[in-house]
């Protein structure tokens, strides 16, 4: 039996309901796809946020750097490479680079952690501690420029962020 255009998991769900798929559909091969729904609302947030960014000389990574980096100063702490990765979900050999560019505009501080010198703390300098009071706007210039009330949003977010854990237990 060949696959379905579908998509197995579309496909099953189809059959067992009794659905059929919305008109127009069949020519769009993607539109189904939960994935690459996913996936362009996040190409569309990275447009809105370069935007957004752009008149403060931040990227989207940077900004999430420092947002990370605030609130942990606002804890009275700093943050490891490793921690902000884990936040982030990136691997250090992306982020040492970002943290280090970071490092030269004067954002961020770097440095040993005198107990166990493989570990490298960061923590904001003055002038990023500044750009984070600058940026501090930002969350509601995204909803200013979304069209969908606030609850929905709040909703979607915690169902993203179920899904999102439940893939990287899958992939575990």
């Amino acid at each position: 039996m060949p696959a379905s255009p579908t998509g197995p998991i579309l496909a099953a769900h189809l059959a067992q309901t009794g659905e059929r798929l919305a008109p127009g559909t069949a020519g769009r091969p993607f539109s189904n796809m939960l994935c690459f729904s996913v996936y362009a609302a996040q190409l569309a947030f990275n447009r809105l946020y370069k935007q957004i960014l752009a008149p403060h000389g931040l990227t989207y990574l940077q900004y999430l750097v420092l947002v990370a980096l605030a609130e942990a100063q606002e804890r009275g702490v700093d943050r490891t490479v490793g921690e902000l990765g884990e936040a982030l979900f990136l691997e250090s050999n992306t982020l040492t680079p970002l943290l280090k560019r970071m490092e030269a505009a004067g954002l961020v501080a770097r440095r040993r952690d005198p107990r166990d010198e493989r570990v490298v703390r960061v923590t904001l300098a003055e002038a990023g501690a500044g750009l984070v009071r600058a940026v501090d706007c930002v969350p509601l210039d995204v909803l200013a420029a979304i069209d969908m009330p606030v609850e929905g949003l709040v909703k979607m977010k915690d169902e993203l962020d179920r899904l999102s854990a439940e893939l990287r237990e899958a992939g575990a």
